[in-house]
């Protein structure tokens, strides 16, 4: 890994911990606060990890922000973590609620990826532990013969689980984490002895996710959501905060992928107004009918992000507006007919109303790529 911690060629994505080590390397060296047994950093550093230093230098090196719009949503989920209560982020698509996860497990743990992916094939050896066949036929079931899981060693280490679209999965499978957010123990009944039972050290705790779409496919147990503290994450309402975030990140994308352009301010800014008056279903003042699919700042990063490299790639000049609407199609839009015909509703309506602006008339000649 290069000193400013830049992706490299071989990977596509880093996790948190190796994305932003210099951030982490900088706050470790400049927190002298309390922190909570098994922590890396204090709750004061991992806040200024996710929310950033308002420009502050700490430790040689101003953090940068990369949690917009929730602010005291993540100091909430700081305290929770600090003490022996789960943490469940739910809300929208795209509402950064994993990367909120990744986040905090980062900073708090040193690293994110004990993770489980909920689905409704996750099984409980994926969580828990699984065993070495070969080393069972052979001695029996013996601490050599475990494999442990995401579970297993989050609590060995004194580390965080993430458990990602925990709905998606069974509520047998979903229980199966009762017992250790209770007791903070882990039973292997296999093993005989000390082995039989395994004590989660200090540090340890459990970060789940949620979509509110996917509320209902496997409703939560309430002893298990006795044992978890909830928190929504909203969508961004402020949109110059949404703007800046959207620039930033579909810059970091076009900058991974070597794509030396940058989004214009104005066609960012386009894209937010666009996104904003069908996310509230309301423009100029008139009532829309909302669009089923969640508008998330996400999405509206990968919009731009797609006009932009179809630029570089394809040639054809600058993107304009139209490209906005060629890529909203399959990036948000997909197969949904009714949510196209909303869509168009909407066009209707700002033609009649915004048709004199030019970067508007120009969104609106990539209506026929709908």
């Amino acid at each position: 890994m290069t000193a400013d911690s830049r992706p490299s060629s071989s990977a596509q994505r880093l996790p948190a911990e190796q994305l932003h080590a210099h951030e982490l390397a900088a706050l470790r060296a400049w927190d002298c606060h309390p922190r909570p047994a098994g922590w890396q950093l204090s709750p004061r550093a991992v806040r200024a990890f996710i929310l950033g230093s308002d420009g502050e230098t700490l430790g040689g090196q101003i953090i940068e922000r990369k949690i917009y719009g929730n602010d005291v949503l993540v100091e909430r989920a700081i305290v929770t973590l600090a003490g022996q209560r789960g943490l469940l982020l739910a809300g929208e698509p795209g509402t950064a609620k994993s990367l909120l996860s990744e986040l905090l497990a980062a900073a708090i743990s040193g690293h994110s990826t004990l993770t489980v992916q909920g689905s409704a094939g996750t099984v409980e050896e994926g969580i828990r532990y699984s065993w070495n066949y070969a080393l069972l036929l052979r001695d029996g079931p013996t601490p050599a013969a475990l494999v442990p899981g995401p579970l297993h060693r989050a609590m060995e280490q004194g580390a965080l689980m993430r458990f990602e679209e925990i709905t998606r999965c069974p509520v047998e499978i979903q229980d199966l984490l009762i017992p250790v957010l209770s007791d903070r123990v882990l039973h292997v009944p296999e093993l005989k002895g000390e082995g039989a039972m395994l004590l989660s050290r200090p540090g340890f705790n459990i970060i789940a996710t949620a979509n509110l779409k996917d509320r209902g496919v496997n409703e939560m147990s309430s002893a298990l959501k006795r044992r978890l503290n909830f928190e929504t994450m909203q969508p961004l309402s402020d949109a110059r905060l949404e703007g800046e975030l959207v620039s930033r990140e579909a810059g970091r994308l076009l900058a991974a992928e070597g794509i030396e352009t940058a989004p214009a301010p104005d066609l960012t800014g386009l894209l937010i107004t666009l996104f904003q008056e069908l996310r509230q279903a309301q423009a100029l003042g008139v009532a829309l009918e909302p669009l089923s699919n969640v508008l998330s700042t996400a999405e509206a990063i990968n919009v731009l992000y797609s006009a932009m490299a179809e630029s570089w790639y394809l040639g054809g000049g600058p993107p304009g507006p139209a490209q906005l609407l060629r890529h909203l199609g399959g990036t948000v839009i997909k197969d949904e007919e009714d949510d196209r015909r909303r869509l168009r509703d909407y066009l209707r309506l700002v033609r009649s109303h915004r048709s004199d602006d030019p970067a508007w008339r120009a969104l609106l000649e990539g209506e026929a790529w709908l």
